[in-house]
């Protein structure tokens, strides 16, 4: 009776041995796609606005570019253009203009323009007093 039951005792940590390895490579692949949805989720940050500022050195309205300085920025359709504080095209800027704005640079090392100020910044209304003192 003695010898069935060690060798019972012996077969049952066999089997746990045995099956320990697999238990764990099991557990191990449970974990993996939860692992790679959390990797998957990470949102791609939007680029940081870099500003500029200069006067127009050259136009190019077919290539749809803007030259400042030694820098050419890309205009986009999401390219946001004023000039005196209204809405404006690249054409409306003219060689030597002041001229302002913020760019990112691309996934392609191209210099992207984000927005553009044509002339001077526009002045800034000042509230108006409407109090008035009464002595």
């Amino acid at each position: 009776m003695k010898k069935i039951l060690l060798s019972g005792l012996a077969g049952l940590l066999a089997i746990a041995m045995v099956g320990t390895p697999v238990a764990l490579h099991a557990q191990d692949a449970t974990n993996a796609p939860a692992l790679k949805k959390k990797a998957a989720t990470v949102k791609k940050v939007a680029p940081k606005a870099i500003p500029f500022r200069g006067n127009v050195k050259a136009i190019d309205n077919n290539a749809k570019t803007l030259t400042v300085g030694k820098e050419t920025f890309q205009i986009t359709s999401d390219t946001k253009i004023i000039k005196m504080g209204k809405p404006a095209t690249l054409a409306d800027g003219a060689e030597g203009e002041m001229v302002g704005g913020s760019y990112h640079k691309g996934d392609d090392g191209k210099l992207v323009a984000l927005s553009i100020r044509f002339g001077p910044k526009a002045p800034i209304a000042e509230p108006s007093n409407t109090k008035t003192n009464k002595p």
